[in-house]
This record gives C-alpha cells, sequence and structure tokens, in this order.
C-alpha cells in the first residue's frame, strides 16, 4: 500500500505545480487586465486626449502582477 502511494507522489506533485501556475497565470491576467481597463474607463471619464490613466496603471498592474508572481513562486519553492 505504502508503495503505490510513493508512485503516485510524482503524478500529484505535477499536478499540483499545474494547478498552482495555472492560477498565478490567471490571477497576473486579471490583475493586468482590470488595470488597463480601469485606465481606459478613467481616460474616457476624464476626456483626456493623451491616455495618461491608461499608461500609468497598465505599467502599474504589470509591475504589481510580477511582484505577486515573485513572491508566491518564492513562498510556494520553500
Amino acid at each position: 500500500m505504502e508503495l503505490e502511494n510513493q508512485k503516485l507522489s510524482p503524478k500529484k506533485n505535477r499536478l499540483n505545480n499545474y494547478g498552482h501556475y495555472s492560477s498565478m497565470a490567471i490571477q497576473m491576467m486579471v490583475i493586468i487586465a482590470g488595470g488597463s481597463l480601469g485606465g481606459l474607463q478613467l481616460d474616457k471619464w476624464m476626456e483626456n486626449k493623451f491616455p495618461y490613466f491608461t499608461l500609468s496603471l497598465s505599467v502599474v498592474s504589470v509591475a504589481l502582477a510580477v511582484y505577486l508572481a515573485i513572491k508566491d513562486v518564492i513562498r510556494f519553492n520553500k
């Protein structure tokens, strides 16, 4: 019985890794899309000729998503 659990463990571990990293990718996409769409809406509402909010919120959301991903990878690999 114990040998069977040891044989299944690498597959289960690999599936856990796939699930963890795919959920992290979805989280990154949601953060970046939210920041970009929020910037678009602010620029539309403020009637800016140049998309200041879109650019700034896009850069901030990408930086935030990368920061959270790195933090999550470090925590997951411990």
